[in-house]
């Protein structure tokens, strides 16, 4: 097996172009109405038609329950107990789509036991089985509202994380949003000890820290989640890449998954409304995105490089197609099937757009879906929303399972669902605890050498 390799830093790739889109005036989510032909006589930008009363009282009362590096490191001891009665750091475990609780049986355990007491390892259950077809949104709120419920039950927890599986990364990535509140009384967090200054200085200048449900946001951890949603070649890859499949998928998901399944088509709305996943990509009136990821002092994702049958590497590792390369084949030292770990900077840029042609394509993916513009669309909305997220830091762990016995169950062999048959993934595991183990030894130090 190959030594654990310090991270890389290798995504510099598009630089040029998105720092030559500064030419537009309008911001990139405008909060005025404005019809699909006003759009279409826009130089740049979007509008944000309002979501609704009931939303915005909602997300406000939520948020104001709110405001009162990896290298090798498997010989960190368990974190010790703080000196108050409990936990001071609540890890939240979001199972995937038609999925339970149970699916985290494994990891929950293998968890306490390695981080220890001062860790309150706590799998959601808001969200079970069919829940999940509610919307990504739909369920956000729900999980906001257990995460809020749980938080005021402990007194002694002063740091949240989560660790989030498929469908359930995106229903995370909207719940924070909802939980998020500026920190007004500490804007300097702990800088990354890996990265340094240029994750903590593009953390202040965007999001200017921040609080999840009240709490220090220390870590926000997918595995195998569609980030870019689930359109287009090799997103969705038991479609086996066939041009009919993934053109009759997007129109029959919604039957299938209900709200859900246009979201990760990316068709849900009026012709002249970002998709949802193109709106968490930015702050918006709909929630602070980007400034809620932006508040966590790590982002990591977690990607299957090949047999995930649910999700494709791209769209888990937030990457473009060119910059998808032969991943590595050997092991990480101590952590099976994890190949490799690199450091994703942020990417200054003007923010994810929704120009007149994204409309257009939107309304003739929506009316008349045929390859042609369906891929359009996709093509325009997926660097968008890379384009969104990459203005945050990210680490990126790709995962293989090519070796392993049964390499195709490698979308539930990542979160080892199911302890007999999928172990394969218990490498992913104590990867991520040992990370969060370094992590939490790093933050007791860095304070006394300031």
């Amino acid at each position: 097996m190959a030594t654990a390799p310090l991270i890389h830093a290798r995504c510099f790739q598009n630089f040029h172009r998105d720092n030559n889109n500064k030419n537009n005036d309008s911001p990139p989510f405008s909060s005025s109405s404005s019809s699909s032909s006003s759009s279409s006589s826009s130089n740049s930008g979007f509008t944000f038609p309002s979501s609704g009363a009931n939303t915005g009282q909602r997300h406000q009362g939520l948020r104001a329950q709110a405001m009162t590096t990896f290298t090798h490191a498997k010989s960190f001891p368990p974190s010790k107990g703080n000196l108050d009665d409990g936990p001071d750091h609540i890890l939240i475990l979001v199972h995937g789509i038609l999925a339970s609780t149970s699916d985290w049986t494994y990891a929950e355990a293998e968890l306490k036991r390695r981080l220890g007491k001062n860790f309150l390892i706590y799998a959601s259950s808001s969200n079970t089985f069919t829940k999940t077809f509610a919307g990504i949104d739909g369920a956000g709120k729900r999980l906001a509202d257990e995460v809020m419920q749980v938080v005021k039950k402990r007194s002694s927890l002063k740091k949240i994380s989560f660790l989030a599986h498929s469908l359930g990364g995106l229903i995370t990535r909207y719940a924070i949003a909802v939980l998020y509140s500026p920190d007004t009384n500490n804007n300097d967090q702990p800088s990354d000890p890996v990265n340094g200054s240029i994750e903590s200085s593009q953390r202040r200048n965007f999001s200017k820290g921040g609080l999840i449900a009240g709490l220090e946001p220390v870590n926000f951890i997918t595995l195998a989640t569609p980030h870019l949603g689930v359109r287009g070649k090799g997103q969705l890859p038991f479609l086996l890449g066939v041009p009919i499949l993934e053109k009759l998928a997007a129109p029959i998901a919604p039957f299938v998954v209900g709200r859900t399944g246009s979201q990760l088509f990316l068709t849900d709305g009026k012709p002249n409304r970002p998709p949802l996943l193109l709106r968490m990509a930015s702050d918006s009136e709909d929630g602070k995105f980007l400034s809620a990821l932006g508040a966590f002092r790590y982002r990591v994702v977690y990607a299957n490089v090949s047999f995930d049958h649910m999700v494709g590497w791209r769209t888990s590792s937030i990457r473009r197609e060119t910059e998808l390369g032969k991943p590595p084949r050997q092991s990480l030292d101590g952590y099976r099937h994890v190949v490799d770990v690199e450091y994703c900077p942020p990417v200054p840029s003007d923010g994810p757009q929704f120009p007149p042609k994204a409309v257009k394509a939107k309304e003739a993916a929506q009316n008349a879906p045929n390859t042609q513009n369906t891929v359009e669309y996709h093509q325009i909305v997926e660097e968008e929303i890379i384009r969104g997220l990459q203005q945050l830091g990210w680490k990126k762990v790709d995962v293989s399972f090519h070796s392993a016995f049964w390499p195709f169950f490698a979308h539930n062999n990542i979160h080892v669902k199911n302890e007999w048959l999928h172990n394969a993934g218990v490498g992913v595991i104590a990867h991520v605890a040992d990370s969060l183990r370094q992590q939490e030894a790093a933050s007791l130090i860095l304070p006394s050498s300031l």
